[in-house]
This record gives structure tokens, C-alpha cells and sequence, in this order.
């Protein structure tokens, strides 16, 4: 079955281009960052939460202060000097000590490594100088084993090699969704608001397993279930579930079906609709578009 090509939500410039698709595809090569060849990739991630950079050492902390002192730092906040600092490309061998961590939900969950010493950049780019909660960060990569005690200064989280983030905030990607012509801008915003809720909100949703990385997958990358929602609404319905289940077509490869429930608010009739995702390597992608769905 042939792919469907979909575009990504956010507008150019939100978000960076894919890079390194071929190798990742792949998903068994080292880690040169990792631990060399003995590292041992354990899974696949697509993961949604917020980076953010920490001292691993002392002396990291303490070479840090002296780089900053000598800097024309007055009147800048902590966030902005980090920025200031690690983006200068004369300073990238403090990028290249500090711990970065992924927080999903407000819980430290991953620390990440690139799988290329390129892609440090991506980690510095992720710093923004004026922070806020609506922050975003998609990071896509394989997950390994957990780091020992000195890697983050005792954090013993599961690390991240990752190949691709995404960086940009909640607001840029709502307004990059294509609105339907027919539904007013407010109305179709705030179903959009609560559909990337519910699907980031999922229990436990750390990006890890097959089913959180489809629905990842569609809340960053496919805008037709925003106007799906914002439709049943307009109908006088609400969205009462999402489901992952695999499909039917799964054979060699790994494809789930995403369904959306929503149940009218006068009659409790229940509608369906799903979208068949595969992620069988590091990269989801569309198998099929949106479509109504039955149960057998």
C-alpha cells in the first residue's frame, strides 16, 4: 500500500527539515556519543516534552561560570546567558558537557544524546532566551539504556540517542493547522486545543511504545484530525476516546489503526473514525487518511 505524503503542521521555519532519514531508518548503527558500538539501541522514541540543560559536574558548572564572566552578561536572565553562551560556536565544547534532559508532562524522562556530533546543534537551538510553558519539543531517536550516575549528576534516566527535534511552541503549531473554511477561527482553536491536549495527555505517554508514537505522530503532523474534531463539535458532539489497536493490514510491518471516538450530546449515538499510521521504523508515517470506522 502506497504512503500518503503529508505535510508537517507547523509553518516553514517552525520547524527544522528532516535530516539523516536513511541512516535512521535503519535504527541499528552505534551511538558515537553513546558509549561506541557496545551501546545497544532498545527501541524506538517519539517523544513530546521540553529540553532542558543541566550541569553534570562541578567542574562543568564552574568552567561555565568563568566563560559567562567574561562575557557582557548585565541585565540577562539565567536562560538568556545559557543561550548566549552554548550558541557561540567557540563555547560548543560546553554544549558538548552539559546534560540534556527531556521533561514529558513535567517529568524527567529521557537524557539525550545526539547519534551524530552535527546534530548537537539541534540541542542548543532547543534553548530558548525568554522560555515559556507553551514550549515544545519533538524529539525522535532510539531509546537506549539507562545512564549510569555520572552522566547527569546522579539523574539515572533512559537515554535518548536521538536523529531529529523539533523545537517551537504550542501556539505556532495551532496557528500553522489549516482551519476548514466553514468553521469559525475561535471555535476551530479551541477544539484544536483540547485534541492536542487529550492526545499528549494520554496516561504515561513517554513517547516509548508503537501506540504513543502514531498518536504522536498525527498531533505534530497530521491536521485532519483537528478539523475532524472541530466538525463533532459543531455537531453537538464530544470527543470521548481515542484507541490504538494494530491493524488488520499489519503483516511484515507494524501498522495501527488511531481511532477517534465522538458521541453526540443529545442522543449518545457514538461515531468513529480512524487513521492507519506504521511505525515499524524510527520515522511514523501515514498509511492511510482519516476514514469512518466500524466495529466488527
Amino acid at each position: 500500500m502506497e504512503a500518503e505524503t503529508v505535510e508537517a503542521v507547523p509553518p516553514a521555519g517552525t520547524m527544522p527539515v528532516h535530516r539523516g532519514e536513511v541512516m535512521a531508518a535503519e535504527g541499528t548503527g552505534p551511538c558515537p556519543s553513546c558509549g561506541g558500538a557496545g551501546w545497544e539501541p532498545q527501541g524506538y522514541a517519539y517523544a513530546v516534552g521540553r529540553i532542558e540543560v543541566r550541569f553534570p559536574t562541578l567542574a562543568a558548572e564552574k568552567e561555565f561560570a568563568q566563560v559567562a564572566g567574561r562575557a557582557d552578561a548585565a541585565g540577562q536572565t539565567d536562560q538568556q546567558l545559557f543561550h548566549a553562551v552554548l550558541s557561540q560556536r567557540q563555547h560548543r565544547y560546553l554544549a558538548r558537557q552539559m546534560c540534556w534532559v527531556l521533561r514529558v508532562q513535567g517529568v524527567e524522562t529521557y537524557i539525550l544524546q545526539p547519534r551524530e556530533p552535527a546534530e548537537l546543534d539541534l540541542l542548543v537551538e532547543s534553548i530558548r532566551p525568554a522560555p515559556s510553558p507553551a514550549d515544545l519539543d519533538v524529539v525522535i531517536g532510539l531509546r537506549g539504556p539507562v545512564a549510569g550516575p555520572e552522566a547527569c549528576n546522579g539523574l539515572m534516566l533512559p537515554v535518548l540517542a536521538f536523529d531529529q527535534i523539533y523545537s517551537f511552541d504550542r501556539d505556532a503549531l495551532l496557528k500553522a493547522i489549516p482551519r476548514p473554511d466553514k468553521t469559525p477561527a475561535a471555535q476551530f482553536r479551541a477544539a484544536s486545543e483540547e485534541m492536542l491536549d487529550r492526545l499528549l495527555l494520554l496516561t504515561d505517554n513517554a513517547g516509548a511504545t508503537d501506540e504513543h508514537r502514531a498518536v504522536n505522530y498525527l498531533a505534530m503532523r497530521y491536521p485532519a484530525i483537528y478539523a475532524h474534531i472541530a466538525a463533532a463539535f459543531a455537531r453537538n458532539a464530544a470527543l470521548t476516546g481515542v484507541e490504538v489497536r494494530p491493524s488488520a493490514l499489519s503483516g511484515s510491518r507494524r501498522i495501527l489503526d488511531v481511532i477517534l471516538a465522538t458521541t453526540d450530546r443529545t442522543t449518545d449515538v457514538i461515531e468513529k473514525a480512524f487513521v492507519r499510521v506504521d511505525v515499524t521504523e524510527e520515522f511514523p508515517f501515514l498509511v492511510s487518511k482519516l476514514a469512518p470506522f466500524y466495529d466488527r
